[in-house]
């Protein structure tokens, strides 16, 4: 069984109908899928199907509802699809994810952070031992981090493949941070191994993301 859910950024009521979908999907074994309006698939489907409305839901490749279902319809619409096992696989729609958000928020704390420490410092071109330290907190802490958040979530709504979510995100995140402060702790007197555990830290950071975006970026679109 496949659900489509055609939403578009601009619908107030599309948000409402993808959490309660997404709680469907979580219970039932079908493949379910956010197609954005803004989307070539999205326009063609709203075309094929005479679509008018959004939120739409199509049920293998039919136009079952339009508006906002209840948790009670969601599941009577799946019913006879089977109890899901657990997954780690998610598709993208509109909302960001919970990692996602927490990595932005991040990585403004880390812009923040870098702001103070550079006029503290007295600017960005101060020859001092712990400018490197204030680089690395922009480059990995903002940088990085804004990176991973928007490639988690825009990479999959262009490709329309699900990427692998689970404890990867968090484990990427956390190696970030672990990774950066260690890098930092070096450059602020605790020594070269620090340093170099952040490295590698930031290193496997690095390849889980590889790893995580390996599949939407080698498999053929949909």
């Amino acid at each position: 069984m496949k659900v489509e859910l055609l939403v578009s950024e601009w619908c107030a009521s599309c948000h409402e109908a993808e959490r309660i979908w997404r709680q469907v999907a979580e219970e039932r074994a079908f493949d379910f899928q956010v197609v954005d309006m803004a989307q070539p698939e999205g326009r063609d489907l709203a075309t094929r199907l005479r679509i008018r409305s959004i939120p739409a839901l199509i049920i293998d490749g039919e136009l079952k509802g339009v508006g906002v279902q209840s948790l009670e319809e969601a599941r009577a619409l799946v019913a006879d699809a089977p109890p899901r096992q657990s997954t780690t696989l998610r598709h993208v729609g509109l909302g960001m994810a919970r990692s996602g958000r927490l990595m932005v928020l991040a990585a403004m704390g880390y812009l923040v952070a870098t702001g103070a420490g550079m006029t503290w410092a007295g600017g960005l071109l101060v020859d001092a031992a712990y400018r490197p330290a204030l680089i690395h907190l922009f480059t990995v802490g903002f940088v990085l981090l804004l990176i991973y958040a928007l490639a988690e979530h825009m990479l999959p709504r262009f490709t329309g493949l699900p990427i692998r979510t689970g404890a990867w995100p968090w484990l990427q995140q956390g190696l970030v941070h672990l990774g950066l402060w260690g890098f930092v702790a070096g450059f602020w007197g605790a020594g070269r191994g620090w340093s170099m555990l952040g490295a590698v830290l930031l290193f496997l950071s690095l390849l889980i993301f590889a790893a995580r975006l390996a599949p939407l970026l080698l498999s053929p679109s949909r």
